[in-house]
């Protein structure tokens, strides 16, 4: 039904009769008569107040075409509320309820004006990410086996002259890494198992491990190189650092107003949750 109310490209107001007279575009204002219901005015500002709250693909029409389809909305809406005479509990309820959310959000809106700035952002940025905090990537090479006694061969194998990459092809039970001679990339430490990425941690670049178990099996490491990880472009991050400003700075007015407000929860027992899915006691 609203797709077609929206579609319509009949006349303004064909529905309810003549046209209001056009008022000059300078004296415009969200006050002005769009329509009238049985006496009953319909304004600007409610129209743009109802579009705004539409999906994108309706806000994306031609204004022409939305703005006939929701005057005609708002008058066939208009329409079928004057048949109500006696107006059921549920919709004072939802109007309470509405009414309390299109505040908090104004609130809200008043409160994150001035949070999101570029100098907010920017500092947030280098509090995070800087040379003190980046992580270190390592790039490794490893050969898996089930014992340690077969870790301790490859360890001898090595010592021995044996080149790693011949021996992981040869011997690595970790088949992706060993077709490629054992070669695991660049990685954090956070991205291994725990005892492997402790091993490599404490390694010099250059230098192979003594075997280290982990949930795999057991582990000959090459540590090939080390180097701090590279700090993220602010523009990649913004988005996050963004959100996280303004999530801080509504949890903090929330705290400060409820340190000052005078509030009552209700008691364990006194409500039985489920009553939160009762529709019936709207009406009753």
């Amino acid at each position: 039904m609203l797709r077609q109310l929206l579609l319509a490209t009949t006349a303004i107001l064909a529905v309810s009769g003549p046209a209001l007279a056009q008022e000059a575009a300078a004296d415009i204002t969200r006050d002005s008569v769009v329509a009238s219901v049985n006496g009953t005015e319909i304004t600007l500002g409610e129209l743009i107040a109802a579009a705004a709250r539409l999906p994108a693909e309706y806000r994306q029409l031609p204004p022409d075409v939305l703005f006939d389809g929701m005057v005609s909305q708002l008058i066939q809406q208009q329409l079928l509320a004057d048949t109500i005479e006696d107006a059921p509990p549920r919709v004072g309820i939802a109007l309470v309820n509405e009414e309390r959310s299109l505040l908090a959000g104004e609130a809200v809106n008043a409160l994150l004006a001035g949070v999101v700035t570029d100098e907010a952002i920017q500092a947030a940025y280098d509090e995070r990410f800087n040379e003190s905090t980046a992580q270190v990537e390592y790039d490794a090479d490893h050969i898996l086996v089930a014992t340690e006694a077969e870790a301790q061969a490859v360890v001898e194998r090595l010592n021995a002259g044996e080149d790693f990459a011949d021996l992981a092809r040869e011997l690595s039970t970790d088949t992706g890494s060993g077709a490629n001679g054992g070669d695991l990339g660049w990685f954090t430490p956070n991205m291994m198992v725990e005892p492997f990425s402790n091993a490599v941690v404490a390694m010099e670049p250059g230098t192979v491990s003594e075997p280290v178990q982990s949930q795999f099996g057991w582990h000959v490491i090459k540590l090939n190189e080390s180097r701090p990880q590279a700090l993220p472009p602010l523009e990649t991050v913004r988005p996050q650092i963004e959100s996280e400003l303004q999530e801080a700075a509504i949890t903090a007015r929330i705290e400060e107003l409820e340190t000052g407000a005078d509030i009552t929860r209700p008691e364990a027992g006194a409500f039985d949750p489920a009553s939160i899915y009762n529709l019936d006691l709207l009406n009753n």
